[in-house]
């Protein structure tokens, strides 16, 4: 029987949960390495480490982005400080064992183009890159560019690109614009790109065709973003799941378990919505969240076969 890719998303799901999950069970790590290695992009590192999340052994994908590049995406001051003492999530214990930094080659010349306010000229690998500041925004078409330029094999780069169109016309929805006028913010960001691009890397490296997503559990409250203060799910997500159909499911946690990006990767995989009667899970894996919230923080992807 077909194996099939189960990703249990009872505490959400973001791009850096789904990458850490499937690298845990099994996505080969030297070809994700190789991958973002070619990524036509500068001003971070990638640190691959073993986490506590809830007090369960698992792993976690993070994209350290250099000082000039944080968007603050994991600053929970930043994201809930308008709430009131209430409404602040909850801080669970989040702490890395055994870090084994990944440092890019270029990663030094990145900072001092930061500084500088520009990119460096020659290659054409460096002519893709963007002025790295808080308010670079980037159309579909930039990233597609970005992407194109990693080299990745056929169905990784379909891949990223179908994530990145969902995201896309999420996003036009919201704002009453066209796809050719959206222009991504948080999405666009460095760190989301380079978690899309390795997710597409390690769904390829897996090679499973058939993913079963039953729903995603969803948060409530706001959020901060480039928009203002949001309101959970953001409407990005909102039109996403809305579109795709994809159930939520609503835990009472205060806070954002589903990002765009969860939910756009999730629509873009996502081809079965209930298991087999029957089956046995051949492997496990554990994706670490590193927003902390009044839930385990954890992505569970299973290899499961139908019996």
């Amino acid at each position: 029987m077909d194996k099939i890719l189960y990703l249990e998303c009872e505490a959400g799901i973001s791009g850096d949960m789904s990458v850490a999950a499937l690298l845990d069970l099994g996505a080969d790590e030297e070809q994700l390495r190789e991958a973002l290695a070619r990524v036509p992009l500068s001003g971070y590192e990638i640190r691959i480490s073993r986490v506590k999340k809830s007090s369960i052994d698992c792993l976690d994908f993070d994209v350290i982005l250099s000082e000039e590049l944080d968007n603050h995406d994991h600053d929970m001051d930043y994201l809930y400080g308008h709430c009131n003492e209430a409404e602040v999530p909850y801080h669970q214990g989040h702490y890395h064992e055994a870090e084994a930094p990944y440092h890019q080659g270029h990663h030094h010349e990145a900072e001092e183009s930061c500084h500088h306010g520009h990119s460096h000229e020659g290659s054409d690998k460096d002519s893709l890159e963007h002025v790295h500041t808080h308010h670079v925004h980037r159309s579909l078409k930039d990233v597609y560019e970005i992407i194109e330029g990693s080299q990745l094999s056929e169905r990784a780069e379909r891949l990223a690109k179908d994530i990145f169109l969902i995201l896309g016309r999420a996003e036009a929805k919201a704002h009453g614009h066209s796809l050719e006028e959206v222009h991504f913010h948080e999405v666009g960001a460095v760190d989301s790109i380079i978690d899309i691009i390795a997710v597409s890397v390690c769904m390829d490296s897996l090679g499973i065709e058939k993913v079963c997503i039953k729903s995603l559990s969803e948060g409530q409250g706001t959020i901060r973003s480039a928009h203002g203060i949001l309101s959970v799910p953001v409407p990005a997500t909102l039109n996403i799941v809305t579109e795709y159909g994809i159930p939520l499911k609503s835990t009472g946690v205060k806070g954002e378990l589903v990002t765009p990006t969860g939910a756009a990767f999730a629509a873009a995989v996502r081809n079965m919505d209930r298991l087999p009667e029957e089956y046995v899970i051949e492997k496990v894996g554990l994706g670490a969240g590193k927003r902390d919230y009044k839930t385990s923080g954890i992505l569970r992807a299973m290899i499961i076969r139908a019996v």
